[in-house]
């Protein structure tokens, strides 16, 4: 498999590739799974921000990435970090990280094994001082997730977000810092 960044027990984590939007459209695009991020995207949206990726990762040598199952080869989902874009954000260039995991890869830990490997790379790699992701406030499984991997609720950045269902507008903020995140792990 080409272009792998990140390996963890059970997963490749691998750059988009030409063709990734097709595979995103199709297994990771639902109304259960889009139902906290606007809905589910056309394709032409999801080329859009695959085209995004990789420029961001061909600048900055990060990005959106596609999550391989080792053990069946299939697309289960896919992680990675940008800088935060969002104009309403408050926190404007941090880097933030995200994950999707398809609805049949639920409940396998897949999510937290393939964000903390994220965690890691980012400080390793990157050298930034801090990680942030964003979710919508009803969105609990997202952000427990990001609490259990030792990220801060950051009141001061949530932000409401038009762009969403009023019931989806009010986007919260977690963060750790490379020192938290050392500190978690000894």
């Amino acid at each position: 498999m080409a272009d792998i960044v990140i390996e963890t027990d059970r997963l490749l984590l691998r750059r988009i590739a030409e063709g990734d939007a097709e595979l995103q459209y199709r297994l990771l695009n639902s109304p259960v799974l889009m139902e906290h991020l606007g809905g589910p995207k056309e394709l032409h949206e999801i080329e859009a921000k695959h085209a995004n990726s990789m420029a961001l990762f061909a600048r900055h040598s990060f990005g959106w990435m596609m999550m391989m199952e080792k053990a069946t080869g299939d697309c289960v989902g896919h992680c990675g970090m940008k800088l935060v874009d969002n104009d309403l954000a408050k926190n404007p260039g941090d880097h933030e990280i995200g994950w999707i995991v398809r609805e049949d890869r639920w409940r396998r830990g897949y999510a937290l094994e393939a964000v903390a490997t994220l965690i890691d790379w980012a400080f390793a790699r990157h050298d930034i001082p801090h990680v942030v992701a964003m979710t919508g406030e009803r969105n609990e499984p997202s952000w427990r997730l990001m609490e259990r991997l030792g990220m801060q609720r950051r009141e001061d950045l949530d932000f409401d977000d038009p762009a969403y269902p009023p019931e989806d507008r009010r986007t919260i903020i977690y963060a750790v810092s490379a020192e938290q995140w050392q500190e978690k792990q000894e």
